[in-house]
């Protein structure tokens, strides 16, 4: 197979999919692979370590997807992308294809065959973990006085104490974030609506945290005394309503932070809206919003790391062994498929752009097969099927 590392070109990212190390690993699977010029230099991977590892430098984007069978980045695609597509490529990035309609409309119209790399990950992606620790780091640093916060220290000195900080999902992303604001000192309180993770955190922590069943009123009930919270919630997209509105924002000091690591739209955070690195802060109703919604492109080096070496397994699967069979084998490769020669395959996109769909297991003929299982990415489910 002919594969291709891609450079991404949305505003503030610096990460590559894959390094060096990833890539002499595919070429000694047998491949041919490209790599975009520059693809992975701002995470600090130079094009010469990838020609050493076995790739050709190819100069743009456009001949990168007519040379390439397989095309990869950490990013979805973008608009300036749409012409790009054709029948029959395979691509595997972050699509998000449940929030982006017209992204979806291009990829079923170009028929080409997508994989959505954030239901991919058997173990939870890399990125969550990032976006999780760095996003507590830029939480505390909109916290100073000079970014607009109320000049609080995370652990408190000698005769003031620290902060208390509220932390809404104890997933990958809230966990990570926790992992960071308990070793430096602050008293957290971590939400969530599955009380078996609050208790298995209270336990990991020797008690030293609070947990709260998350509610929209519990939330009310603590936000007085809160001087950050995180949002580290997957809010469902069909939802209208909010856990946070801009009133009860206002029950919190001035000065105090909201890091919406999150950052879904709609989302959990009435207040909200998308920031990039160059201008990541902005107040609302007194409170000093962090909203980049590209936390994990600010430690770009070690993300890229992280994520190729999660990233390596199921793209040699499905290039070593076809998508089928790769399909077949992973049950988290097959619930990431998101489009397939023009075809819906993607059940949330469905559930949420009201779209017909037909399960990727059916569209590939392998619904008799002893299938590798995975759960649901999300909880939204669809009947709007496509029958063959």
């Amino acid at each position: 197979m002919v594969f291709g590392l891609l450079k991404d070109i949305k505003e503030g990212e610096y990460r590559v999919l894959l390094t060096p190390l990833e890539i002499a690993s595919i070429v000694g699977a047998g491949h041919e692979v490209y790599c975009e010029k520059d693809c992975g230099k701002l995470a600090g991977f130079p094009d010469e370590a990838y020609v050493k590892a076995g790739a050709k430098i190819l100069d743009s984007h456009a001949e990168m997807f007519a040379k390439c069978d397989f095309v990869a980045k950490v990013k979805e695609i973008a608009e300036e992308e749409y012409p790009l597509l054709r029948e029959g490529l395979m691509l595997y990035c972050c699509v998000h294809p449940a929030g982006h309609p017209e992204e979806v409309q291009a990829l079923l119209d170009s028929k080409v065959i997508a994989i959505t790399a954030e239901d991919s990950h058997r173990y939870g992606s890399p990125n969550c973990e990032a976006a999780g620790k760095q996003g507590a780091l830029f939480g505390l640093e909109s916290m100073l006085t000079i970014n607009g916060g109320k000049g609080k220290f995370v652990g408190g000195f000698a005769g003031a104490p620290g902060m208390n900080v509220v932390i809404l999902g104890g997933g990958t992303v809230g966990q990570a974030a926790l992992s960071v604001l308990y070793a430096l000192g602050a008293n957290v309180t971590v939400m969530d609506i599955n009380v078996g993770i609050l208790r298995t955190l209270e336990y990991q922590y020797q008690g030293h945290i609070n947990t709260m069943y998350c509610t929209k009123e519990a939330i009310a009930s603590i936000l007085p005394s809160t001087d950050m919270i995180l949002n580290c919630v997957r809010w469902p997209k069909q939802r209208k309503d909010f856990l946070i509105t801009r009133e009860m924002l206002r029950t919190m000091e001035p000065g105090s932070v909201l890091v919406d690591i999150s950052n879904d739209d709609p989302g959990a955070i009435e207040s909200s809206h998308e920031t990039h690195h160059d201008n990541p802060r902005y107040v609302d109703s007194g409170v000093v919003h962090y909203c980049v919604s590209n936390i994990p492109g600010a430690v770009a080096h070690d993300t890229s790391v992280a994520l190729a070496a999660e990233t390596l397994p199921m793209l040699l699967n499905i290039m070593n062994n076809g998508l089928k069979e790769a399909c077949v084998s992973d049950g988290y490769i097959r619930r990431s498929l998101t489009t397939y020669n023009g075809y819906l395959t993607h059940e949330e996109t469905s559930g949420i752009q009201d779209r017909p769909w037909i399960r990727p297991e059916d569209i590939l003929g392998i619904a008799d097969r002893n299938l590798d299982y995975a759960p649901a990415p999300t909880t939204t489910k669809s009947n709007n099927f496509i029958k063959l």
